[in-house]
């Protein structure tokens, strides 16, 4: 898949994640006894939503978050953790069973992990954790699903799964509506943190099946190079008024005797954002139409732009061929100065070690990255980060049902509180340390131990925390709270279409990025692209905008 195209952004915004695998549908549908029923379109109806709130432990954060769901920002890491939940969560529960992806090596088990014994110590009982590799995720979830063997608590696979993901939720899986609709959700208070936007990727066949593994509802618009933008004029993105400003920017930018480009990889999301392109699909609320991002003339407007770049030399030669598995390939292009700007996802910016403002100022203190944002009077953030994946719970009894949300609740506790410490840090003095600044420093035995994956059992949105960059935290930040505003509902998570969950991420995005990356290169004619769009609707797309109009239809009945 073409980096420079609207991309495989979730493997972007996980910082490397393994790609899954596509499962053959009839098998599972068969293992969850559904009997071969037809998903359908459906709107997703409000009423089902959490009742979502701020959290507020006691903490005082350098930057304060809001309701809209901009993150709170930390300097530093609170010198006294304090407590999320109450008591002991599991006390007198059996053990709890959780099989969760992992994007690091193998933890060690409970008998050698002290944070692992800690967080049980704090719950009042038992979890028994199996980490499976990224890579081997969907391969795990198949098998589990056809041997009838789901845990208490399973993470649904990034990619893949099953074809008909209505009907198995409904067979296997408990419906958390009673539990978590409304303001049922007050007693398990870190998650209700979550923002709604997440939730609502939770809803399926008109039931409240997921719990949200939340993020930042944008995933940003990628990073520059703050001080080769200075070198040429712009000492503000609000500078860029347009399009053609970018492009007469992206040209003085590239410069081929220094080795230096204006674009290393990806530029035809901020593009398209800049346009105001929408996210895969626009709804018409007066007539109910769908429209595919590739049928809208900002789009294609986009596209021309990408190809106008590229034939005049500004990406550094080699990058539009480069697939999501060559990312740190071309990351670390950016990062050795070899061009202005690059698309990666947010999270990445501030990752310790080897994030972009660390590794950067190791390489050159001079440069200066800074994240990206759309730009232009047209401009809007894509809701593209809303969640990294839902966590569902296998059919239960009401009481087993509220011990493992529980168990979610403790999961989601917020940054600074002492479970999200043992989550991440571990056991002080043992997993970690304090630096001069407070902040903690995992162990050699802590970088192993903190690596089961709590945190992918819930999560409310991430705090922005660095504790190598003041400045990072704030452009972070600030970031956030220019496009959290400018976020353009996706109407996806309102209404679902069977067509669009099994294609959309899959068959549908790799013939759009093939056929974009042809004729962003010159290798098509821009008249090619009229073919793409009559290509990407008979193969699904069209079949997926009745559904979701039909979904529009039921919604208003």
């Amino acid at each position: 898949m073409s980096s420079s195209t609207p991309l495989n952004r979730r493997a972007l915004f996980r910082m490397g994640a393994g790609a899954g695998l596509t499962l053959a549908a009839a098998p599972l549908l068969a293992a969850c006894g559904d009997g071969g029923t037809k998903a359908k379109a459906e709107a997703k109806s409000a009423s089902l939503l959490p009742r979502t709130t701020v959290r507020d432990i006691g903490l005082t954060p350098d930057l304060p978050g809001t309701a809209a769901g901009v993150p709170q920002g930390y300097f530093s890491y609170p010198a006294k953790p304090l407590r999320a939940t109450k008591g002991a969560p599991l006390k007198g529960a059996s053990p709890i069973s959780a099989t969760l992806e992992t994007f690091s090596p193998p933890p060690p088990g409970r008998s050698r992990n002290a944070a692992w014994r800690e967080i049980e110590k704090l719950l009042g009982g038992k979890v028994d954790v199996t980490a499976v590799p990224a890579d081997d995720y969907g391969t795990k979830f198949s098998t589990m699903v056809a041997s009838d063997s789901l845990p208490d608590l399973f993470m649904y696979p990034e990619v893949g799964g099953v074809d008909n993901k209505a009907a198995f939720l409904q067979a296997k899986c408990a419906d958390l509506t009673p539990y978590l609709a409304g303001d049922r959700i007050k007693d398990y208070p870190n998650l209700a943190a979550i923002p709604k936007a997440a939730w609502q990727a939770a809803i399926f066949g008109g039931k409240l099946y997921g719990i949200p593994i939340a993020r930042t509802g944008t995933g940003g618009a990628g990073f520059y190079r703050h001080d080769l933008f200075e070198e040429i004029g712009i000492t503000s993105l609000d500078q860029i008024t347009g399009l053609d400003r970018f492009v007469e920017a992206c040209k003085e930018l590239t410069r081929p005797e220094k080795d230096q480009y204006a674009i290393i990889a990806g530029v035809t999301s901020v593009l398209a954002m800049s346009a105001g392109a929408p996210y895969f699909w626009r709804l018409d609320a007066k007539t109910g139409r769908f429209t595919a991002d590739l049928e809208t003339p900002e789009y294609r407007q986009a596209v021309e732009t990408a190809r106008s770049l590229y034939k005049a030399g500004c990406f550094y030669p080699g990058t539009l061929q480069m697939s999501g598995a060559q990312k740190a390939q071309y990351t670390d292009m950016f990062k050795n100065g070899k061009g202005a700007y690059v698309y990666d996802g947010l999270p990445t910016y501030l990752a310790p070690g080897v994030g972009y403002i660390a590794a950067m100022k190791a390489i050159d203190a001079s440069y200066d990255p800074r994240p990206f944002i759309p730009f232009g009077k047209d401009a809007i953030a894509w809701t593209d980060n809303v969640e990294l994946q839902n966590t569902h719970l296998k059919k239960a009894s009401g009481e087993r049902v509220k011990q493992v949300l529980a168990l979610a609740d403790f999961a989601a506790s917020p940054f600074g509180s002492l479970e999200y410490t043992l989550i991440n840090y571990g056991v002080e003095g043992t997993d970690f340390t304090r630096d001069a600044k407070g902040n903690p420093a995992l162990t050699e035995r802590g970088s192993q131990d903190v690596t089961v994956p709590w945190k992918f059992m819930a999560s409310a949105v991430p705090a922005v925390y660095s504790a190598d960059s003041e400045a990072g935290v704030r452009h972070v930040h600030k970031t956030l709270s220019t496009m959290i505003p400018m976020m353009e509902q996706s109407p996806t998570l309102q209404y679902s279409s069977p067509t669009w969950d099994s294609k959309g991420s899959g068959s549908l995005l790799t013939l759009k990025q093939d056929g974009l990356k042809d004729i962003i290169a010159g290798r098509k004619p821009m008249s090619a692209y009229d073919q793409l769009v009559k290509d990407y609707l008979a193969k699904g797309g069209e079949q997926a905008r009745s559904e979701f109009e039909e979904a529009v239809q039921k919604g208003k009945k």
